[in-house]
């Protein structure tokens, strides 16, 4: 064996790989990492974090404009420093940088800067941004590159049409932004940038916002958006965009012929796959038409021992699946067989938080699934009153022949903290009688969890009684 030789090779070091990366390690593996820019990939350096920490500071200023609802007198000019909330949202990104690094030198895990490309089937070659290639072999190759945005073909290529890759790194606020989709990265951004005093505007084609995720959810957002003074537009489509030279303008052009114009344009239409510049056919790897690369459920591609993981398998793309497939992939490439078909929870931070796990209503119904449906409003809690959060409900889904929870959706003051409970259940593949019949601590926002699973089942006893309509037969 050479120094170049290692038993399991991790392109890639965001959410999936650099877990992969420590996992292997600790299983005994000889393992290096190859990594093109920071530590934590997208995840940590340009999503997940950084957009957490200014969503942070966000909801701290929506509270305190509000905290005459509290009883609370704040006297004086309410404002906020973006200078000293961008430098925190700096400071975490470097601690846990050097955290990931510092976790790579305690377990032996060799950490290479710069790209790595296949030369052939478990040889890879890195290349340096000033240095010379070299190349290293491997038993096992794990590739977690993640994805990058979507950007809009034909659209200006200018600092005022950006991506989320941009924006979490801006300098400074606009005052008029136009957030071109209404999904996860689109919602947050437009509750955070709403605090900040920014008129928004969000257009979203499909009918609801957050339209992978139960329409129910969305409808209840679109309603506090409202509230809010953010202009959505939904079941639209944005025709047209064009920066006016020296103006600082942004004009714009709605289906149907309405003109808009906004100081800067973010686009939040969706990722695709980071797997064009790895030379995956040098490997014989295969992708799909959008460039994701198929696994089967031990993350193997089709090529025995170079497995994928997170966004770029395209199973499902969120941080948290993607450190779940590392997992899975490192244990199964060391002889620990094992499918993996875990329950991953969505979660959105606008204020109040969306979470989701299972299957939601409309799919459900597309599946043909008999389905039942409870329902919570967060509102009736004794916790949500007190604390004066009364925004959201718990919405549990049951399959009506055999009993099982197969999905759970809210919208709520923490619902990010309390899906955690119903993924473990849902893990678990309980009954919702189990769900029901948990004794949850009161007074908390996870106590609507149990209320919704009650009414699920026609139990609920902080609602009014349902009506049953009994069928007869015959005459």
């Amino acid at each position: 064996m050479t120094n170049n030789h290692f038993d399991i090779f991790v392109i890639g070091t965001g959410p999936g790989g650099y877990i992969a990366a420590l996992k292997a390690a600790q299983m005994g593996a000889r393992t290096a990492v190859v990594e093109k820019h920071h530590l934590g990939g997208t995840c940590l350096n340009y999503g997940c974090i950084p957009s957490k920490a200014l969503l942070s500071s966000a909801e701290m200023l929506h509270n305190v404009q509000h905290a005459g609802t509290w009883g609370v007198t704040v006297d004086g000019k309410i404002g906020f420093d973006w200078k000293k909330i961008t430098t925190h949202k700096n400071r975490v990104l470097r601690q846990l940088r050097g955290g990931i690094a510092g976790l790579f030198k305690g377990r032996c895990v060799t950490h290479l800067q710069g790209c790595g490309t296949f030369d052939s089937a478990g040889r890879i070659v890195v290349t340096p941004e000033d240095g010379t290639p070299q190349a290293v072999t491997a038993d096992k190759v794990i590739v977690a590159t993640g994805s990058v945005p979507m950007r809009i073909p034909d659209w200006p290529d200018d600092p005022a049409v950006c991506t989320s890759d941009e924006a979490v790194h801006w300098a400074t606020l606009p005052k008029k932004l136009l957030i071109v989709g209404g999904g996860v990265i689109g919602c947050e951004f437009a509750c955070m940038m709403q605090a900040f005093g920014v008129d928004v505007t969000v257009v979203e084609m499909l009918p609801n916002l957050l339209p992978t995720l139960d329409h129910d959810l969305g409808k209840a957002l679109m309603a506090i958006f409202k509230k809010r003074g953010i202009t959505c537009y939904l079941d639209t489509k944005v025709e047209e965009v064009d920066v006016a030279s020296g103006s600082g303008a942004v004009k714009t052009r709605l289906r149907g012929g309405e003109s808009l114009q906004f100081d800067r344009v973010l686009v939040a239409t969706g990722r695709r796959p980071n797997t064009n510049e790895l030379g995956l056919n040098n490997a014989g790897i295969q992708t799909d038409s959008h460039g994701f690369v198929p696994v089967n459920d031990q993350m193997e591609t089709n090529v025995p021992g170079h497995y994928c993981i997170g966004d770029a398998n395209g199973r499902c793309m969120l941080a948290h699946a993607a450190s779940a497939h590392g997992v899975a992939a490192v244990e199964n490439a060391l002889g620990h067989p094992k499918a993996f078909d875990s329950p991953i929870p969505s979660a959105v931070y606008t204020f109040p938080e969306v979470a989701a796990v299972g299957l939601s209503e409309q799919e459900a119904k597309e599946q043909g699934l008999p389905i039942a449906i409870g329902r919570f409003p967060i509102g009736h809690l004794g916790k949500a009153m007190a604390a004066r959060h009364p925004d959201g409900f718990v919405k549990m889904i049951r399959h009506r022949e055999t009993g099982q929870l197969i999905g759970a959706h809210m919208i709520g003051q923490n619902a990010t903290e309390c899906i955690a409970a119903a993924t473990a259940l849902l893990h678990q593949k309980v009954s919702m009688h189990d769900v029901a019949e948990t004794v949850w601590a009161h007074p908390t926002i996870s106590e609507a969890i149990k209320e919704s699973a009650e009414d699920a089942l026609c139990m609920g006893l902080h609602l009014p009684p349902r009506k049953i309509i009994r069928a007869t037969v015959g005459g």
